[in-house]
Protein backbone atom coordinates (compact mmCIF):
# COMPACT_ATOMS: atom_id res chain seq x y z
CA UNK A 1 0.00 0.00 0.00
CA UNK A 2 1.38 3.45 -0.81
CA UNK A 3 2.19 5.25 1.77
CA UNK A 4 -0.04 8.89 1.71
CA UNK A 5 1.95 12.05 1.26
CA UNK A 6 2.80 13.92 4.68
CA UNK A 7 0.07 16.48 5.89
CA UNK A 8 0.44 19.34 7.91
CA UNK A 9 -1.95 21.83 9.13
CA UNK A 10 -1.38 25.79 9.39
CA UNK A 11 -3.41 28.53 10.64
CA UNK A 12 -2.29 32.12 10.30
CA UNK A 13 -5.08 34.96 11.34
CA UNK A 14 -3.56 38.20 10.09
CA UNK A 15 -1.18 39.11 7.27
CA UNK A 16 2.12 39.12 9.40
CA UNK A 17 1.18 35.53 9.79
CA UNK A 18 0.31 35.15 6.81
CA UNK A 19 3.73 36.09 5.24
CA UNK A 20 4.95 33.64 8.30
CA UNK A 21 3.29 30.92 7.19
CA UNK A 22 4.10 31.30 3.56
CA UNK A 23 7.78 31.38 4.31
CA UNK A 24 7.41 28.16 6.59
CA UNK A 25 6.09 26.25 3.84
CA UNK A 26 8.45 26.89 1.17
CA UNK A 27 11.04 26.02 4.04
CA UNK A 28 9.05 23.00 4.80
CA UNK A 29 9.03 22.10 1.28
CA UNK A 30 12.13 21.50 0.83
CA UNK A 31 12.58 19.24 3.62
CA UNK A 32 8.99 17.75 2.72
CA UNK A 33 8.68 18.24 -1.45
CA UNK A 34 5.46 15.90 -1.01
CA UNK A 35 3.92 17.18 1.82
CA UNK A 36 0.06 18.89 1.36
CA UNK A 37 -0.91 21.83 3.38
CA UNK A 38 -4.11 22.89 4.43
CA UNK A 39 -5.95 25.55 6.34
CA UNK A 40 -6.86 29.46 7.40
CA UNK A 41 -4.36 31.78 5.87
CA UNK A 42 -3.81 34.52 3.21
CA UNK A 43 -3.06 34.79 -0.38
CA UNK A 44 0.77 34.75 0.94
CA UNK A 45 0.21 31.18 1.62
CA UNK A 46 -2.16 30.27 -0.96
CA UNK A 47 1.02 31.39 -3.41
CA UNK A 48 3.06 28.92 -1.39
CA UNK A 49 0.73 25.88 -2.06
CA UNK A 50 -1.72 25.95 1.13
CA UNK A 51 -5.23 25.22 0.26
CA UNK A 52 -6.85 27.72 2.69
CA UNK A 53 -10.60 26.42 3.79
CA UNK A 54 -11.09 30.28 4.98
CA UNK A 55 -9.36 33.67 4.53
CA UNK A 56 -6.94 34.92 7.22
CA UNK A 57 -8.70 38.14 7.53
CA UNK A 58 -11.71 36.30 9.15
CA UNK A 59 -9.31 36.25 12.44
CA UNK A 60 -7.90 39.57 12.11
CA UNK A 61 -9.79 40.85 15.44
CA UNK A 62 -7.63 42.66 17.86
CA UNK A 63 -8.36 44.18 21.51
CA UNK A 64 -11.00 42.87 24.37
CA UNK A 65 -13.67 44.40 23.44
CA UNK A 66 -13.44 43.51 19.41
CA UNK A 67 -13.18 40.36 20.05
CA UNK A 68 -16.44 39.76 22.81
CA UNK A 69 -17.79 41.70 20.04
CA UNK A 70 -17.06 38.90 17.57
CA UNK A 71 -16.87 36.14 20.21
CA UNK A 72 -20.08 34.29 18.92
CA UNK A 73 -18.71 33.95 14.85
CA UNK A 74 -14.75 32.79 16.22
CA UNK A 75 -16.59 30.07 18.39
CA UNK A 76 -18.21 28.61 15.35
CA UNK A 77 -15.83 28.94 12.87
CA UNK A 78 -13.30 27.16 15.72
CA UNK A 79 -15.57 24.06 16.20
CA UNK A 80 -16.01 24.00 12.38
CA UNK A 81 -12.46 23.97 11.46
CA UNK A 82 -11.38 22.11 14.18
CA UNK A 83 -14.09 18.97 13.19
CA UNK A 84 -12.27 19.34 9.25
CA UNK A 85 -8.78 19.22 10.71
CA UNK A 86 -9.93 15.74 12.73
CA UNK A 87 -11.39 14.41 9.41
CA UNK A 88 -7.80 15.49 7.75
CA UNK A 89 -5.78 13.69 10.11
CA UNK A 90 -2.79 16.06 9.92
CA UNK A 91 0.07 14.60 10.78
CA UNK A 92 1.36 17.95 12.32
CA UNK A 93 -0.89 20.96 13.33
CA UNK A 94 1.20 24.87 13.32
CA UNK A 95 -0.80 27.50 14.75
CA UNK A 96 0.55 30.34 13.84
CA UNK A 97 0.39 33.30 16.22
CA UNK A 98 -3.25 34.52 16.84
CA UNK A 99 -3.54 32.61 20.04
CA UNK A 100 -6.68 32.96 21.26
CA UNK A 101 -8.26 31.44 18.32
CA UNK A 102 -5.45 29.05 17.96
CA UNK A 103 -4.12 27.60 21.25
CA UNK A 104 -7.84 26.07 21.81
CA UNK A 105 -7.56 24.18 18.35
CA UNK A 106 -3.87 22.71 19.37
CA UNK A 107 -5.46 21.97 23.08
CA UNK A 108 -8.24 20.04 21.09
CA UNK A 109 -6.35 18.31 18.81
CA UNK A 110 -3.30 17.13 20.74
CA UNK A 111 -5.92 15.49 23.21
CA UNK A 112 -6.90 13.99 19.79
CA UNK A 113 -3.53 12.69 19.76
CA UNK A 114 -2.04 15.05 16.89
CA UNK A 115 1.21 16.43 17.44
CA UNK A 116 0.95 20.19 17.56
CA UNK A 117 2.95 23.52 16.88
CA UNK A 118 2.81 27.23 18.40
CA UNK A 119 4.66 29.27 16.10
CA UNK A 120 5.17 32.81 17.63
CA UNK A 121 4.86 32.63 21.42
CA UNK A 122 2.28 34.89 23.17
CA UNK A 123 3.77 38.32 24.42
CA UNK A 124 4.60 36.22 27.77
CA UNK A 125 7.43 38.67 28.91
CA UNK A 126 4.98 41.53 28.39
CA UNK A 127 1.67 40.28 30.23
CA UNK A 128 0.37 37.04 32.66
CA UNK A 129 3.75 34.97 31.87
CA UNK A 130 1.94 32.61 33.64
CA UNK A 131 0.03 31.13 30.75
CA UNK A 132 3.16 30.15 29.60
CA UNK A 133 1.86 26.71 31.05
CA UNK A 134 -1.29 26.79 29.60
CA UNK A 135 0.53 27.39 26.34
CA UNK A 136 1.99 23.90 26.90
CA UNK A 137 -0.55 22.21 27.43
CA UNK A 138 -2.10 23.18 24.27
CA UNK A 139 0.96 22.70 22.05
CA UNK A 140 4.20 19.99 22.18
CA UNK A 141 6.56 22.29 21.09
CA UNK A 142 6.46 26.27 20.77
CA UNK A 143 8.52 28.17 18.93
CA UNK A 144 9.57 31.42 19.47
CA UNK A 145 10.52 34.71 17.46
CA UNK A 146 12.30 36.65 20.73
CA UNK A 147 15.57 35.31 22.98
CA UNK A 148 14.02 36.58 25.72
CA UNK A 149 10.99 33.79 25.80
CA UNK A 150 12.74 29.98 25.70
CA UNK A 151 14.21 30.58 29.49
CA UNK A 152 10.62 31.49 30.63
CA UNK A 153 8.92 28.63 29.44
CA UNK A 154 11.33 26.31 30.74
CA UNK A 155 10.74 27.69 33.90
CA UNK A 156 7.13 25.93 33.41
CA UNK A 157 8.69 22.64 31.87
CA UNK A 158 7.44 23.92 28.62
CA UNK A 159 9.35 22.49 24.94
CA UNK A 160 10.43 26.22 23.79
CA UNK A 161 12.96 27.15 20.92
CA UNK A 162 14.37 30.32 18.97
CA UNK A 163 14.11 30.04 15.98
CA UNK A 164 14.72 33.62 15.02
CA UNK A 165 12.45 35.96 13.54
CA UNK A 166 11.27 36.22 10.27
CA UNK A 167 11.65 39.59 9.65
CA UNK A 168 15.39 39.71 10.41
CA UNK A 169 15.92 37.30 6.74
CA UNK A 170 14.09 40.27 4.82
CA UNK A 171 16.43 43.23 6.21
CA UNK A 172 20.07 41.26 6.22
CA UNK A 173 20.47 42.77 2.56
CA UNK A 174 19.21 46.08 3.10
CA UNK A 175 18.59 48.81 -0.26
CA UNK A 176 20.28 52.12 -0.06
CA UNK A 177 18.25 54.73 0.60
CA UNK A 178 19.15 56.21 -3.17
CA UNK A 179 18.16 52.57 -4.31
CA UNK A 180 15.01 52.31 -2.42
CA UNK A 181 13.26 55.97 -3.60
CA UNK A 182 14.69 54.96 -7.52
CA UNK A 183 12.56 51.92 -6.35
CA UNK A 184 9.55 53.50 -5.93
CA UNK A 185 10.64 56.89 -8.36
CA UNK A 186 10.90 59.36 -5.31
CA UNK A 187 13.27 62.37 -5.90
CA UNK A 188 16.59 61.57 -3.61
CA UNK A 189 16.76 65.38 -2.29
CA UNK A 190 13.56 65.91 -0.65
CA UNK A 191 12.48 64.35 2.88
CA UNK A 192 10.18 61.29 2.98
CA UNK A 193 8.08 60.92 5.52
CA UNK A 194 6.10 56.99 5.92
CA UNK A 195 3.33 56.55 7.22
CA UNK A 196 1.87 53.04 8.44
CA UNK A 197 -1.20 52.65 10.53
CA UNK A 198 -0.67 49.10 10.38
CA UNK A 199 -2.06 45.84 8.41
CA UNK A 200 -5.58 45.31 10.00
CA UNK A 201 -8.88 47.13 8.78
CA UNK A 202 -9.47 47.49 12.32
CA UNK A 203 -6.29 49.70 12.97
CA UNK A 204 -6.74 51.88 10.11
CA UNK A 205 -10.03 52.73 10.80
CA UNK A 206 -8.64 53.71 14.35
CA UNK A 207 -5.74 55.63 13.83
CA UNK A 208 -5.58 56.19 9.35
CA UNK A 209 -7.35 59.70 10.45
CA UNK A 210 -5.19 60.45 13.61
CA UNK A 211 -1.94 60.12 11.32
CA UNK A 212 -3.25 60.97 7.92
CA UNK A 213 -3.99 64.86 9.68
CA UNK A 214 -0.56 64.88 11.08
CA UNK A 215 1.46 63.87 8.35
CA UNK A 216 -0.53 66.89 6.52
CA UNK A 217 0.77 69.23 9.43
CA UNK A 218 4.06 67.99 9.13
CA UNK A 219 4.30 68.73 5.19
CA UNK A 220 2.83 72.00 6.38
CA UNK A 221 5.65 72.69 8.15
CA UNK A 222 8.39 70.94 6.05
CA UNK A 223 9.03 72.00 2.65
CA UNK A 224 8.92 69.92 -0.55
CA UNK A 225 8.44 66.93 2.42
CA UNK A 226 6.76 63.62 0.73
CA UNK A 227 4.32 61.47 2.03
CA UNK A 228 4.29 57.64 1.36
CA UNK A 229 1.80 54.94 2.67
CA UNK A 230 3.08 51.31 2.18
CA UNK A 231 -0.80 49.27 3.04
CA UNK A 232 -0.47 45.53 3.47
CA UNK A 233 -2.87 44.37 0.85
CA UNK A 234 -5.70 45.69 -1.43
CA UNK A 235 -8.65 45.32 1.40
CA UNK A 236 -6.08 48.29 3.29
CA UNK A 237 -5.58 50.26 0.82
CA UNK A 238 -9.07 50.23 -0.12
CA UNK A 239 -9.58 51.60 3.70
CA UNK A 240 -7.22 53.74 3.61
CA UNK A 241 -8.26 55.29 0.59
CA UNK A 242 -10.82 56.47 2.39
CA UNK A 243 -9.30 58.55 4.92
CA UNK A 244 -7.83 59.81 1.98
CA UNK A 245 -10.65 61.33 0.05
CA UNK A 246 -11.75 62.13 3.48
CA UNK A 247 -8.97 64.78 3.97
CA UNK A 248 -8.27 65.35 0.39
CA UNK A 249 -4.98 63.85 0.74
CA UNK A 250 -5.32 61.56 -2.70
CA UNK A 251 -2.48 63.73 -4.19
CA UNK A 252 -0.33 64.30 -1.32
CA UNK A 253 0.16 60.69 0.38
CA UNK A 254 1.55 58.29 -2.44
CA UNK A 255 0.51 54.92 -1.21
CA UNK A 256 2.50 51.70 -2.43
CA UNK A 257 1.33 47.81 -1.99
CA UNK A 258 2.81 45.27 -0.41
CA UNK A 259 6.10 47.32 -0.87
CA UNK A 260 6.48 48.47 2.74
CA UNK A 261 10.28 47.42 3.37
CA UNK A 262 11.49 49.37 -0.02
CA UNK A 263 9.23 52.47 1.53
CA UNK A 264 11.02 51.89 5.04
CA UNK A 265 14.92 52.01 3.73
CA UNK A 266 13.37 55.19 1.18
CA UNK A 267 12.17 57.14 4.33
CA UNK A 268 13.98 60.02 6.69
CA UNK A 269 11.29 59.29 9.40
CA UNK A 270 8.79 56.82 9.96
CA UNK A 271 5.15 57.39 12.04
CA UNK A 272 3.39 53.55 13.02
CA UNK A 273 1.45 51.67 15.26
CA UNK A 274 2.74 50.06 17.68
CA UNK A 275 2.80 46.12 16.04
CA UNK A 276 5.30 44.09 13.90
CA UNK A 277 5.36 47.93 11.76
CA UNK A 278 7.17 49.19 14.87
CA UNK A 279 9.56 46.21 14.24
CA UNK A 280 10.10 46.68 10.55
CA UNK A 281 10.82 50.49 10.66
CA UNK A 282 13.73 49.62 13.41
CA UNK A 283 15.13 46.81 11.16
CA UNK A 284 15.10 49.30 8.94
CA UNK A 285 16.92 51.21 10.51
CA UNK A 286 15.15 54.05 9.90
CA UNK A 287 13.79 57.21 12.81
CA UNK A 288 10.42 56.75 13.95
CA UNK A 289 7.80 58.19 15.93
CA UNK A 290 5.02 55.57 17.40
CA UNK A 291 1.42 56.46 18.07
CA UNK A 292 -1.38 53.88 19.11
CA UNK A 293 -4.77 53.60 20.46
CA UNK A 294 -6.97 50.85 21.54
CA UNK A 295 -10.41 50.90 22.40
CA UNK A 296 -10.50 52.92 25.39
CA UNK A 297 -12.56 50.12 27.59
CA UNK A 298 -10.01 47.44 26.63
CA UNK A 299 -7.38 50.05 27.76
CA UNK A 300 -8.89 50.66 31.12
CA UNK A 301 -9.48 46.70 31.45
CA UNK A 302 -5.58 46.46 31.13
CA UNK A 303 -4.94 49.60 33.64
CA UNK A 304 -7.37 48.10 36.10
CA UNK A 305 -5.84 44.43 36.13
CA UNK A 306 -2.33 45.15 35.47
CA UNK A 307 -1.88 43.14 32.98
CA UNK A 308 0.90 45.13 30.85
CA UNK A 309 4.19 44.10 32.99
CA UNK A 310 6.52 45.82 30.33
CA UNK A 311 7.23 49.51 30.47
CA UNK A 312 7.42 50.13 26.93
CA UNK A 313 4.56 49.13 24.29
CA UNK A 314 6.63 49.04 20.87
CA UNK A 315 8.96 45.99 20.34
CA UNK A 316 11.95 48.35 19.48
CA UNK A 317 11.92 49.93 22.60
CA UNK A 318 10.91 46.23 24.43
CA UNK A 319 13.93 44.04 22.54
CA UNK A 320 16.05 46.90 23.75
CA UNK A 321 14.78 47.89 26.96
CA UNK A 322 15.04 51.44 26.56
CA UNK A 323 13.30 54.34 25.12
CA UNK A 324 14.54 54.64 21.90
CA UNK A 325 12.03 55.77 20.27
CA UNK A 326 9.24 58.01 21.17
CA UNK A 327 5.72 56.41 22.09
CA UNK A 328 2.72 58.31 22.02
CA UNK A 329 -0.57 55.90 23.19
CA UNK A 330 -4.43 56.49 23.81
CA UNK A 331 -4.70 60.19 24.83
CA UNK A 332 -1.61 61.25 23.56
CA UNK A 333 -2.01 59.74 20.56
CA UNK A 334 -3.34 62.70 19.05
CA UNK A 335 -2.08 64.59 15.44
CA UNK A 336 -0.50 67.29 17.08
CA UNK A 337 1.01 65.77 18.92
CA UNK A 338 1.98 63.36 16.77
CA UNK A 339 3.13 66.51 14.59
CA UNK A 340 5.45 67.76 17.61
CA UNK A 341 7.33 64.63 17.76
CA UNK A 342 7.91 64.24 14.19
CA UNK A 343 8.98 67.77 13.73
CA UNK A 344 11.58 67.62 17.06
CA UNK A 345 12.81 64.11 15.32
CA UNK A 346 13.28 65.80 11.60
CA UNK A 347 14.97 69.07 13.10
CA UNK A 348 16.88 66.95 15.17
CA UNK A 349 20.11 65.45 13.10
CA UNK A 350 22.11 64.16 15.96
CA UNK A 351 19.12 62.78 17.38
CA UNK A 352 18.25 61.18 14.52
CA UNK A 353 21.49 59.75 14.13
CA UNK A 354 21.83 58.44 17.39
CA UNK A 355 18.11 56.41 17.16
CA UNK A 356 19.74 54.94 13.64
CA UNK A 357 22.67 53.82 15.38
CA UNK A 358 20.41 52.47 18.22
CA UNK A 359 18.19 50.55 16.10
CA UNK A 360 21.26 49.10 14.23
CA UNK A 361 21.40 46.39 17.34
CA UNK A 362 18.33 45.36 16.48
CA UNK A 363 19.32 42.70 13.58
CA UNK A 364 21.87 40.39 15.57
CA UNK A 365 19.45 39.76 18.51
CA UNK A 366 16.73 38.34 16.27
CA UNK A 367 18.77 36.75 14.03
CA UNK A 368 18.44 32.92 14.15
CA UNK A 369 17.15 30.83 10.96
CA UNK A 370 13.81 32.05 10.68
CA UNK A 371 12.17 29.99 8.23
CA UNK A 372 14.79 27.26 7.89
CA UNK A 373 15.21 26.57 11.69
CA UNK A 374 11.52 26.70 12.38
CA UNK A 375 10.91 24.19 9.59
CA UNK A 376 14.01 21.93 11.02
CA UNK A 377 12.25 22.45 14.65
CA UNK A 378 8.63 20.92 12.98
CA UNK A 379 10.62 18.85 11.35
CA UNK A 380 12.06 16.75 14.64
CA UNK A 381 8.24 16.30 15.91
CA UNK A 382 7.61 14.81 13.07
CA UNK A 383 10.52 12.20 12.84
CA UNK A 384 10.25 12.05 16.88
CA UNK A 385 6.72 9.81 16.50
Amino acid sequence: MNQRPLRIALIAGETSGDQIGADLIAALKRLYPGAQFAGIGGHRMRRAGCDTWHDASELAVMGLVEVLRHLPRLLKLRAAVVQRLRDWKPDVFIGIDAPDFNLGVERTLKRAGIRTVHYVSPSIWAWRPGRAKKIGASADRVLCLFPMEPPIYARYGVDACFVGHPLAERFENRLTKADARSALELPLKNRVLAILPGSRIGEIERLGEIFVQAALQCANAISGLKLVAPMADSDCAKAFDAVLVKYRARGLIQTFEGRAHEVLWAADAVLTASGTAALEAGLAETPMVVAHRIHPLSYRIVRLFGLLKSKHVSLPNILLNSAVVPELLQDECTPEKITGALLTLFRDDARMEAMQTQLSTLLPLLAGGGSEAAAEAIGELIEAA
